[in-house]
């Protein structure tokens, strides 16, 4: 599998934008243990950059990590040689596609109107999150894939375990979903099997709408298990 691969075949980016990452590791492990094993960190977090390096080290292959809200080029730089496996931004910055391209690392690029996502893909995004996905909904992603059905678009912002399928027969390839999933109070709360229920509902919900129905988190997810 290559590593672009991980983020569609694995369905869900999970976005982890909180204020304290103490437990990201145990974190990731619940993610994983559902069937989300795309885990974004954001740069939001001035600790970032560490913590990617901790859970590389911690989870290892079990776990795809990646940085994001990615402002520049220069951030993408000290997320790559943190480990991030991929990057993800808010908005289109070219040079920022240009630094992944550098260091063969996958770019998933902010956009929103149909000229900046063709622009994205064209400069070499490999997917295109479309940011805030609540603004258009799945009809907005079936009507801009209408001319560009060669796009790879990830909804971002306003995405739901209930819209979740829609997105998906509209032609997303994958979701990101950030505190419906990563709950604060049940990760203060150590509450891993909460998170890892979510996960798993969200995982399974994408696959059915793929018509994956018969591949589960249950036979696909990492055997690592949760501590």
């Amino acid at each position: 599998m290559t590593d672009v691969n991980r983020i569609t075949d694995g369905n869900v980016v999970a976005v982890v934008r909180l204020d304290d990452l103490s437990k990201a590791v145990e974190l990731t492990r619940a993610l994983a243990a559902g069937g989300v094993t795309s885990v974004e960190f954001t740069f939001t977090n001035p600790n970032a950059a560490n913590v990617i390096t901790t859970v590389r080290a911690a989870v290892g292959d079990d776990a795809f990590v990646g940085a994001g809200t990615v402002l520049d080029a220069e951030t993408a730089r000290i997320a790559i040689l943190a480990g991030a496996q991929y990057i993800v931004t808010p908005s289109f910055r070219p040079e920022t596609i240009q630094m992944c391209r550098r260091y063969s690392i996958p770019a998933v690029i902010g956009a929103f109107t149909p000229t900046e996502i063709l622009t994205a893909w064209e400069t070499g995004a490999d997917f295109v999150k479309v940011h805030p996905a609540s603004l258009g909904g799945p009809k907005y992603f079936k009507d801009v894939l209408a001319p560009f059905p060669h796009i790879k678009l990830i909804p971002s912002g306003g995405v739901t375990l209930e819209n979740v399928p829609d997105f998906i027969k509209a032609g997303a390839v994958a979701v990101a979903m950030g505190s419906a999933l990563v709950d604060p109070n049940a990760i203060q709360a150590g509450d891993w099997t909460s998170i890892t229920n979510r996960a798993r509902s969200l995982y399974d919900s994408v696959a059915a709408a793929k018509g994956n129905e018969g591949v589960s988190a249950n036979s696909t997810a990492p055997s690592s298990s949760v501590n």
